[in-house]
């Protein structure tokens, strides 16, 4: 009786093992993916950083407590490099050779960026930056995608409003980090297109925190109409400030950097009237119910604003799109990383925060000009530009 009893045990195991065998096969077996991030939590670029580092926290916990990614969840490793360039280069050799990372999002600037991008090519390991100089995608690199819109059609932006408005002569200010240098060389060299004359071209150290000096060495040109700031650091408001205890009234540009709120409270009542190209998330309130981007936008915005009781802003989007962007193609391919580079790389009509992604093997940032609207400060608040 009893090795009869124990024959039926020892079958139902087999049977129950056979049966779990088939309903989760070895090669499906849930599995941990590790990503890695790389951004400027703390330090001057920290109004980048600080949003991308708890909107990737955000998205992990929503997609973890949901299950994963096709049941696998997910490790987040963020390493905070304080916009320090050396930092990115060890954060990212550590990811990539001691953590084995899948993928790599971030870095916050560009300097960072463009100093890993033979680090991720050499590793064969997906970089998805949330920085925004055009060189980090062009030329283009197997591995390495961006997220936020073009340098280039953000000049555009800015030159098509200026054309609009009749301005001619214009100074260029930037400050010396990557994303100013890739800026200024846009400007320079768009501008004959759009017959705008650079009367004065100025670099300043990204860590001024008075540029008094800057302004008064531009309004000794005469002529200028307006003038184009390209930076990612505290010093866009300093500069408004600057300008307006000079007395110098003319329109202020900035960069598609300018795409947090807590850079106009920095410049307080100076940064009134200041014109920029950006992204969709900071007015998403007044979009048409039709328009692809709504939804999303405004679901990002509340799940973000809730959680962390501050407003939104485009570098926290930019995160999002990373995350989002790479979660999608993990969902298609699985957990092969040449898989996952080959759907991202050929993914089309995906819908982020900074606008529709179309990318193919020669574009690697997959945004057109039309993710760009011009937005201005009315009130301490940013609203649609209209002229």
């Amino acid at each position: 009786m009893k090795k009869m009893l124990r024959s039926v045990f020892w079958n139902i195991v087999a049977l129950s093992t056979l049966t779990v065998m088939a309903l989760f096969p070895f090669g499906a077996q849930a599995e941990t993916i590790k990503i890695g991030a790389i951004l400027a939590v703390t330090g001057p670029a920290s109004f980048l950083g600080g949003p991308e580092s708890r909107t990737l926290q955000m998205l992990v916990e929503e997609y973890n407590a949901a299950g994963g990614i096709n049941g696998n969840k997910i490790e987040l490793i963020i390493k905070d490099s304080g916009a320090n360039p050396a930092k990115a280069i060890s954060f990212a050799k550590q990811l990539i050779e001691e953590e084995k990372v899948f993928a790599i999002l971030g870095p916050s600037t560009s300097g960072e960026t463009m100093k890993i991008k033979k680090i991720m090519e050499q590793g064969k390991t997906i970089l998805l930056s949330c920085a925004a100089a055009e060189v980090i995608v062009n030329p283009v690199a197997k591995y390495v995608f961006k997220t936020p819109q073009k340098d280039s059609h953000a000049v555009q932006k800015i030159y098509t409003t200026m054309n609009d408005l009749g301005i001619k002569k214009i100074a260029v200010l930037v400050g010396n980090t990557g994303f100013g240098k890739a800026g200024k060389g846009q400007l320079l060299k768009a501008a004959p297109e759009y017959g705008i004359d650079v009367v004065i071209s100025e670099v300043y150290d990204k860590k001024s925190t008075d540029l008094s000096a800057v302004v008064a060495k531009l309004m000794a040109k005469k002529g200028i109409q307006a003038v184009v700031n390209w930076s990612i650091v505290p010093a866009q408001g300093i500069l408004a400030k600057n300008m307006r205890q000079a007395g110098w009234d003319v329109p202020l540009f900035q960069s598609h950097g300018f795409g947090n709120i807590k850079y106009v409270q920095a410049g307080g009542a100076a940064a009134e009237g200041i014109i920029f190209p950006a992204g969709r998330l900071l007015v998403s309130d007044v979009l048409p119910d039709s328009n692809p981007q709504k939804s999303l936008l405004m679901k990002y915005k509340q799940d973000y604003e809730n959680k962390f009781n501050e407003p939104a802003s485009t570098f926290g989007g930019h995160a999002y799109d990373a995350f989002m962007i790479l979660a999608r193609a993990i969902e298609k391919a699985g957990t092969d990383r040449e898989a996952v580079r080959d759907a991202i790389e050929n993914m089309n009509g995906m819908v982020g925060t900074g606008g529709i992604f179309n990318f193919s093997p020669t574009d690697h940032n997959g945004l057109d000009i039309d993710a760009f609207a011009m937005l201005t400060v009315k009130d301490g608040k940013f609203v649609l530009y209209n002229k």
